[in-house]
């Protein structure tokens, strides 16, 4: 399925104790460019959090990915002071109000803003079973995401199909008015060339009159041209309804397709042809700008 590179996602859950919130955004990128951010205790689960997202098909993008755990229940937890370092840093304090004269303010409140005195014991870590409890919500989290990128993607890939639906015919119009324009031509050329000879009293070579209107024929087809835009339309399509990231595919595609539209707009004389030839132009810079937003 089609998948926009742009999404956003959030669950919250309580799991085992832990209340957990994980938020996933995302914009454009050309690679796959993830930063997660958690909770400082749990910072030992943050190198897990994009091998998880690359696993659930996330390719590219600049995902952004922020998750909270907050212990609901204290059990097991106990606070200390570290009394070496608080005898050590209340001494310092003393010192500095004794030697410049300071106002003493020192207070329970003020000593406690430096948390480093305070030594927090917890249950022995488990990595595997608190990434199970991360996961579970993150897996949540995940779902709401892929589905607004599913949703977006399928959006612009509808619109795609539309504006290459209108180039398909446009390209139709494109071969009638040049099999007209070439034949046309064939008279004009041949009429001139016996009005020219006439004056003179030569009789046309009819032969050679043949060969100059095939010449000119063969430099102005752009059959090869319409032939190899109607198998990039039948390409994009394709690509377009693969389960695969296609953003990088199209892009290079739309390059093959604006060479042909280029090459055909070059041997057209005629004016309508070349308005057509614009319209199609315009009509593949509005869908490169769409696949940019493609995963």
């Amino acid at each position: 399925m089609i998948k926009s590179m742009t999404g956003f996602g959030r669950c919250r859950e309580t799991v085992d104790g832990l209340d957990i919130t994980v938020e996933i955004k995302s914009v454009n990128s050309r690679f796959f460019d993830c930063s997660p951010k958690i909770s400082r205790a749990y910072a030992y689960l943050e190198e897990r959090i994009k091998p998880y997202l690359q696993s659930r098909g996330i390719s590219r993008g600049k995902v952004d990915v922020w998750v909270g755990v907050e212990l609901l229940d204290s059990e097991g937890v106990s606070v200390a002071l570290d009394e070496g370092y608080l005898k050590g840093y209340l001494d310092a304090l003393y010192r500095m109000r004794d030697a410049y004269g300071l106002r003493d303010d020192i207070s329970v409140m003020s000593v406690a803003r430096n948390t480093s005195i305070f030594l927090v014991q917890k249950p022995e870590e488990d990595v595997e079973r608190d990434w199970q409890r991360v996961q579970t919500v993150l897996a949540k989290a995940t779902d709401a995401f892929l589905s607004v990128r599913e949703r977006e993607g399928e959006a612009l890939a509808s619109d795609i199909r539309a504006k290459v639906a209108q180039i398909g015919a446009w390209v139709d119009e494109i071969e009638r008015l040049s099999a007209t324009d070439i034949a046309s031509y064939r008279e004009r050329l041949a009429d001139r060339i016996r009005e020219a000879l006439a004056d003179n009293q030569i009789t046309p070579d009819e032969t050679r009159l043949l060969t100059e209107c095939a010449i000119h024929a063969d430099k102005v087809a752009v059959d090869e041209e319409l032939v190899r835009l109607r198998t990039h339309i039948g390409a994009l399509e394709e690509i377009l309804a693969s389960d695969e990231p296609v953003g990088r595919k199209l892009d290079f595609l739309m390059q093959e397709m604006n060479r042909e539209i280029n090459t055909t707009g070059s041997k057209c004389n005629d004016a309508a042809i070349a308005r057509i030839v614009v319209d199609v132009k315009c009509q593949l810079e509005k869908i490169r700008e769409q696949i940019q937003n493609l995963e």
